[in-house]
């Protein structure tokens, strides 16, 4: 056979087989991820925001601080809790065990967040702590048997340009009064809207039965930076410097072996 005619044949089954994988290959495509056309509709959060407490407490902000009515027991509670404060400090466990502060409290941090929009799910990151919030969208609804986390489990829905948000299931270490404990069916409600293309209003309304006598409401209202990024905030990087530059300069009652090859540690009584 003429060597051409070899490779004319050997051509076409090359095709043959191309062809044959390209069908194989559609047959068996992983399926692209839908919905981002609807998020075109959606409001423009994009961007980094800033809290801006004077947007709320200035001349003309209408809003004060709010203080929370509590039941009984727990106003007992924050009593005991404010006179143990006077006496002996303010206790800085959750500073030196970098506890993150939980919901409602990463949102009220003096740190910028930043809202991303994806199909079925709304991500809040938040500088403290490198902390996100997932607000699911998708249509679920909220869990009977919440895991108890300390950003909670948040389902929203949009309500035109506003996103109305549910919040269940708090770790036990959480506050949002301090020194009082939350009760077990605490929820956390959410109005999140632009009030002008540069300014993001959250209005959160806090229910706790047997702790508070009535729903706590506080406002808060961000500005949108756009020349900022979200930093790095690593806690346990610089938590532990009682002395010198940088690090928060807490005390810590830190046991030394006379024997540690590595000295005693910062903060340490026999630390040179």
């Amino acid at each position: 056979m003429h060597r051409w005619s070899v490779f004319a044949r050997a051509l076409a089954g090359a095709a043959m087989l191309a062809a044959g994988a390209t069908t194989a290959a559609q047959e068996t495509a992983i399926p692209r991820a839908d919905g981002y056309a609807e998020l075109e509709q959606l409001p423009d959060w994009s961007g980094v925001w800033a809290p801006d407490w004077s947007l709320l407490f200035s001349a003309g902000g209408g809003r004060e601080p709010v203080q929370p009515k509590l039941e009984p027991a727990a106003q007992a509670q924050l009593e005991a809790f404010r006179a143990k404060q006077a006496a002996e400090g303010v206790a800085q466990e959750a500073q030196i065990t970098c506890r993150p502060p939980g919901m409602p409290g990463i949102m009220r941090q003096p740190y910028p967040i930043e809202i991303l929009f994806t199909p079925g799910r709304v991500t809040i990151f938040a500088e403290t702590y490198s902390q996100a919030r997932r607000i699911y969208t998708d249509g679920r609804p909220l869990p009977d048997d919440p895991d108890d986390l300390f950003n909670g489990t948040s389902v929203g829905r949009w309500d035109g340009d506003t996103l109305l948000v549910e919040t269940v299931g708090f770790n036990p270490l959480v506050e949002y009064i301090p020194g009082v404990a939350h009760g077990p069916n605490m929820k956390i409600s959410e109005r999140i809207w632009l009030e002008r293309p540069d300014v993001l209003r959250i209005e959160t309304t806090i229910t706790d039965p047997g702790v508070l006598a009535e729903p706590l409401v506080q406002q808060l209202a961000y500005r949108r930076e756009p020349e900022w990024t979200i930093r790095e905030y690593v806690c346990e990087e610089n938590n532990r410097l009682t002395a010198g530059e940088g690090g928060a300069n807490i005390e810590l009652d830190l046991e030394y072996d006379p024997g540690d090859p590595f000295g005693p540690p910062p903060g340490n009584p026999d630390a040179e």
